[in-house]
């Protein structure tokens, strides 16, 4: 399977609380639901395509908490997110006992590299991550993630958790392989990473 990585991200970078306003309040964090305004028709379409390549999700601890919190809720067997998530295998990567119960829940607790090669391995289109800034950015440094999906919203928030937030990741090259807009003014860009990047300088003026 390839593993991609989906990130709602503000202009400037932030991850945190895009769906709800009590969704991740840690740290303080006061605008949650920031993503809600922009989630047009468009949206939709992107993120419902998405959701039918998938034959698996892989997780982090916080994000799966929230997830788990709201989806198995969701019971509509037409809605093409919920169908997914709570009808496939979910993989949620923690050290501490998983309790919510979400159907199709297996934890992950041993070496992350490994168990996620191994998941790879298996046979089947995509292994998909939501959210899950750290579990990414992890992912990322290992190179076990096969294509990025940055959702790029017309928003800046000032404060909250950042995708890349300095120091945390490996310096890494990137192929764009797709662009889009939707109406409400989400760019996505979709990314290969290439492995390290390359370096130079400008000619000196004559």
């Amino acid at each position: 399977m390839r593993v991609t990585l989906t990130e709602f991200l503000s202009l400037d970078g932030v991850v945190q609380g895009p769906g709800a306003p009590d969704e991740d309040t840690s740290g303080g964090f006061r605008h949650g639901g920031w993503s809600f305004p922009y989630a047009d028709e468009d949206f939709g379409r992107l993120v419902s395509g998405w959701f039918g390549e998938a034959d698996a999700f892989l997780l982090g601890r916080r994000t799966y908490d929230i997830f788990a919190a709201y989806w198995p809720r969701v019971t509509d067997p037409a809605d093409p997110v919920a169908s997914r998530l709570n009808g496939l295998p979910k993989y949620v990567v923690t050290s501490t006992p998983v309790t919510a119960g979400w159907e199709g829940t297996t934890a992950l607790t041993g070496d992350l590299a490994t168990e996620i090669r191994e998941l790879r391995a298996r046979p089947g289109r995509e292994l998909q991550i939501h959210g899950s800034a750290t579990l990414g950015r992890s992912l990322l440094d290992l190179g076990l993630v096969d294509e990025l999906r940055l959702l790029i919203h017309p928003v800046v928030l000032g404060e909250g958790r950042r995708l890349f937030p300095e120091g945390t990741t490996t310096p890494t090259a990137l192929t764009l392989t797709g662009t889009a807009t939707t109406g409400s003014g989400i760019v996505l860009h979709t990314y290969e990473p290439l492995g390290e990047p390359q370096y130079g300088a400008f000619p000196e003026p004559d």
